[in-house]
């Protein structure tokens, strides 16, 4: 029994070595740290704030959008390779997440969705988590609690840092709530499916999706039913998104008398802590101008 402790404590020892940490408790000398794609990027960059030794990237660029059908290339698997934790989004959103383990099944694995209410569209989970504010601030702490515990010797300073940004998330929220609270009309068409969470959350109802799936069109039917719609509610504003052409919303614009305006999801921008909380100020700015 006792020649068996003595090989299950050398294991450990040894595991904490190879994890590069010395102790448990103690900060680990680098860790490197790889988001899967941009708001995740952004909110992990506030998580881990200045904390040397401490690296984050994104694996996707931060042009790449939504990670909808996103096939792995082989940048992406050495930048895995390399990685101590991959923070994802979850809910779906990531379908390449078991490939990814299996490339670099050492690797610690922060699931940000874990645990949130997800709403649901045709029976599956709507991935666009983030685009809720208040459960974007439970992805916040999904991940700080992840690094603690991937990085025991940091804990503290993740915690800490989660709860500054959270806090400014909480009054980005409460200045969004406050400036979409008289607005004349509630309705609005959407580019693809990334918006519901935001609706529920601000009170705003989505009237039709454009496009179900980004840089894909929708048929000639699903156009005309989409035109349809818009004439039925009388919906004079259409949100089409950055990152995709504008086309199709320009066509349903033009059938209706509609006006075209840019509701951002927060899934491209600069490699900067503040650029989620500005694109969302960016976002109430624009809902003022189209719907009051």
């Amino acid at each position: 029994m006792n020649g068996r402790r003595k090989v299950v404590t050398a294991l450990a020892a040894a595991a904490l070595v190879a994890a590069g940490t010395s102790r448990a408790g103690e900060a680990r000398t680098n860790l490197n740290v790889v988001a899967s794609f941009y708001p995740i990027y952004v909110a992990t960059l506030n998580v881990v704030g200045h904390n040397p030794g401490v690296s984050v990237s994104s694996m996707a660029q931060p042009t790449a959008g939504c990670l909808h059908d996103y096939q792995m290339r082989t940048d992406d698997m050495v930048a895995l390779s390399a990685a101590d934790v991959f923070v994802v989004n979850g809910a779906g959103m990531e379908a390449f997440l078991d490939k990814a383990v299996r490339q670099a099944p050492r690797m610690t694995v922060i699931d940000a969705s874990r645990g949130i209410d997800l709403l649901r569209d045709g029976g599956q989970p709507n991935p666009h988590v983030w685009v809720s504010i208040a459960r974007h601030m439970q992805q916040v702490a999904n991940i700080a609690a992840g690094l603690a515990a991937a990085d025991p010797g940091r804990a503290e300073r993740y915690r800490q840092n989660a709860a500054v940004y959270t806090n400014r998330l909480a009054a980005l929220r409460v200045r969004m709530q406050a400036g979409l609270k008289d607005l004349k009309t509630r309705d609005i068409v959407t580019f693809h499916e990334a918006f519901p969470y935001f609706a529920e959350e601000f009170g705003l109802r989505i009237v039709a999706t454009i496009a179900r799936e980004p840089g894909s069109e929708p048929s000639g039917r699903e156009l005309a039913r989409t035109i349809q719609a818009v004439r039925r509610a009388g919906v004079k504003a259409l949100f089409a998104e950055p990152q995709y052409a504008p086309r199709v919303a320009e066509t349903i614009a033009r059938e209706t008398g509609a006006t075209v305006y840019v509701l951002d999801p927060a899934v491209t921008g600069p490699a900067s802590p503040n650029a989620y909380i500005e694109i969302m100020e960016k976002n109430l700015a624009e809902l003022q101008r189209a719907l009051k």
